[in-house]
Parts: structure tokens; C-alpha cells; sequence
């Protein structure tokens, strides 16, 4: 994808793998709008970066309506970037659980509202969802969407991940079998050094930040997936990004494998239904309505 004047919206944009494939984007002349929570962090990274803030706050459908009503223009490319990792449960502004809630339902309805957008486009627009290698460990229960049974900081956000990459494909599907032109595909940063999992038990924090300072690569090489999927020119739709490292932990941008749950397209459709019902967020652009 040639970047010069595109429209680019990265949620998360603030810092992290979002900031530098804001920056990134940038660089390469893409107009880019960085889209966040906390308006001093947002403000400040679309500064640095020569781009603009919105406000955005994904764990609240009303804010997601918000920006999406006052989003203006063609957009070419979607980054669902953002997310929360492995925090004590918490409820979204919606009620549902804060990891699915933010990561998958947040993401979900964002792209929903925004695809009038990203059809006017007229340039292939892509839409690409960061996932991770966690969602190998993760599992969907349908019966237990929101961890009310049973909660485990890491196992909520495996599940999110799986979902991130179950709305992946089944985007793909679908927007192919409306004969639409659009890229959706999947990305992972292997082990990065970000502020994800800085927040929640302080033992749980302490060994990830240790984790990170001796294990992780930057978030500049983090961001490489991200942007080799945003970008490239061999990408297909419904395909999925990784280091090339041992464990798809470090290293540069590559095609790499999913969890078998991740390409069920039984779930991805019962997951999808699920999503209109919560989020009230419907593709009709998909559905010729």
C-alpha cells in the first residue's frame, strides 16, 4: 500500500507498538490519527509523530459511537491496535468484562461503525487487528462470555486474542462473499517491551517487567508485523503476521501459523452474532443494507 496521503487510524497510538506504528506511518506520509483515552498521552504522540488525536475509549460503546459519528473523510487503513492485558476483573462502561470487553467488543463495533469509512476509501483498504501468541492458550465458552464463573487475568486475555483473530477471519469471509475489496488480516508482536501487563498484581507486574528488560525486543521491532501487514504489497486477506524468531518471539515480520480454534468458522460466525447482539453494531455494508 502506497502510504502518501492515506488515511491511517491506530487505536492505542499513545505509546507502545501503537505509537511507533503511528510513527512509522507517518514517516512514510501517511496522514495519521491517533486515537486514544487519555488526551495529554494522545495529544502528545500525534504531535511527536506530525498526526492528530481523537478521543477514544474503547470500553465504552458510547465513546466508540462518539468517534466513529464524528470520524469525516475516506479512511484507508484500520489499525485495532489497543488493549488491556491481564488485569484483575474489572466491568466495562457496558458491563462486559474489561479484557473481552475492551480488546474484541470495543474493536468489534469500532470497525462495524467505521466500514462506510473504509468502503469510501476506493484504495483496498485493510483493516488489521493485533492478536498474540497467547491466543494459541485461549479458549471461547460461550456459556461464560464474561468470566462471571470463573476468572483468570492471563485466561480472559488469551480469550480475547482468540477473539481478535476469529473477528479476523470471519471479516475476511465476509467481506469477500459480498464482493467487497477489502484486506482484513492479523498481526502479533512476538515478546515486546510495552506497558502491557504494567498494571494488576504487583508480583504478576514485577515479573513481567523483569521478563521484559531481559527477554523482550523493543517495541519498534514489535511493531514490525503490524506494519509489514498494514502495508505490503504481497498481503492477503485473512492472513497472519509474527517474528520470524524462535517462538515467534523476536525478530522481523512473517507469515505465521494460528491455533486451530482460531480458523473455525463455526465460532467465528457464532462469535460474530454474539457481538452484533452486545455491541447493537450490525455490517450492513456486508449485507447490502
Amino acid at each position: 500500500m502506497r502510504l502518501a496521503n492515506k488515511a491511517a487510524l491506530i487505536t492505542g497510538g499513545n505509546s507502545g507498538i501503537g505509537y511507533h506504528t503511528a510513527e512509522q506511518l507517518a514517516r512514510h506520509g501517511a496522514r495519521v490519527v491517533v486515537a486514544a483515552r487519555s488526551e495529554a498521552k494522545g495529544r502528545a504522540a500525534a504531535e511527536k509523530v506530525g498526526g492528530e488525536w481523537a478521543p477514544l475509549d474503547l470500553a465504552d460503546l458510547a465513546s466508540v459511537r462518539a468517534f466513529a459519528e464524528g470520524f469525516t473523510g475516506p479512511l484507508d487503513l484500520l489499525v485495532n491496535n489497543a488493549g488491556v492485558m491481564m488485569i484483575p476483573r474489572q466491568l466495562t462502561a457496558d458491563g462486559f468484562e474489561m479484557q473481552f470487553g475492551t480488546n474484541h467488543l470495543g474493536h468489534f463495533a469500532l470497525t462495524g461503525l467505521l466500514l462506510p469509512a473504509l468502503l469510501a476509501s476506493g484504495n483496498r483498504p485493510r483493516v488489521v487487528t493485533v492478536s498474540s501468541g497467547e491466543h494459541h492458550k485461549g479458549s471461547i465458552d460461550f456459556d461464560d462470555l464474561m468470566s462471571e464463573r470463573s476468572y483468570g487475568q492471563m485466561g480472559a486475555y488469551q480469550r480475547s486474542k482468540l477473539a481478535n483473530l476469529l473477528f479476523t477471519f470471519e471479516l475476511q469471509r465476509r467481506v469477500d462473499a459480498a464482493g467487497v475489496d477489502l484486506l482484513s488480516v492479523g498481526a502479533h508482536p512476538g515478546f515486546a517491551a510495552t506497558n502491557l501487563g504494567h498494571s494488576g498484581n504487583p508480583l504478576t507486574v514485577l515479573g513481567v517487567r523483569l521478563a521484559q528488560r531481559f527477554a523482550a525486543q523493543p517495541a519498534e521491532m514489535g511493531a514490525l508485523p503490524t506494519l509489514y501487514a498494514a502495508t505490503a504489497a504481497d498481503v492477503r486477506g485473512g492472513e497472519y503476521f509474527g517474528p520470524d524468531g524462535r517462538g515467534e518471539q523476536r525478530g522481523y515480520p512473517t507469515r505465521v501459523g494460528t491455533s486451530t480454534a482460531a480458523r473455525d468458522p463455526v465460532a467465528a460466525q457464532r462469535l460474530w452474532t454474539v457481538s452484533e447482539e452486545l455491541t447493537g453494531v450490525r455490517y450492513g455494508a456486508l449485507a447490502g443494507t
